[in-house]
């Protein structure tokens, strides 16, 4: 991944969603737990290959003690069709989810949606890759004395603390 130098914002227009959604091995010792990971990817990869499914990308991390994915969408609506389309991948894994391991305690599923009115975020990567919000929408130099304030709107005659680069 090419890293951008200085300081970068992003920018995604109208309302979107940030959907959080992730795993934790309560008893990784057993197999069955690893399919649960396992069934993450292709989804994914599903929803990459549809650019009409309002799905926007998708960045891997590790958040509550498992590894976990944030994910950004175009609508509620779109995540939640997507979630109860029989014919997505999604929902056989969840079926299988809960008839293998849903009530043993040996794997903890957990979600997180936020919807995001158009404006209403912040975000500043400096000397990184093109990750996260940035990489699901536009990706913006920024001056020096841009504030987390201004960019969200709530000061936009506010001075930095510390003096930018």
């Amino acid at each position: 991944m090419a890293i951008f130098n200085g300081r970068h914002t992003a920018r995604l227009d109208g309302d979107f969603v940030v959907f959080l959604i992730g795993m934790r091995f309560n008893r990784p010792w057993k197999p069955r737990s690893w399919r649960v990971f396992m069934a993450m990817r292709p989804m994914v990869n599903e929803l990459k290959a549809n650019p009409q499914s309002g799905f926007l990308h998708a960045e891997y991390g590790f958040m509550f003690g498992g590894p976990a994915l944030v994910q950004y969408w175009r609508t509620f609506d779109d995540l939640e069709r997507y979630a109860r389309d029989p014919m997505s991948r999604h929902l056989p894994a969840w079926r299988r989810f809960n008839q293998l391991v849903g009530g043993s305690g040996d794997v903890g599923i957990w979600h997180e949606t936020y919807r995001v009115h158009a404006g209403e975020y912040e975000v500043i990567y400096s000397n990184m890759p093109r990750v996260g919000l940035a990489a699901a929408g536009a990706h913006d130099p920024l001056g020096s004395a841009s504030t987390a304030a201004r960019r969200i709107g709530t000061r936009p005659e506010d001075r930095a603390p510390v003096a930018g680069y």
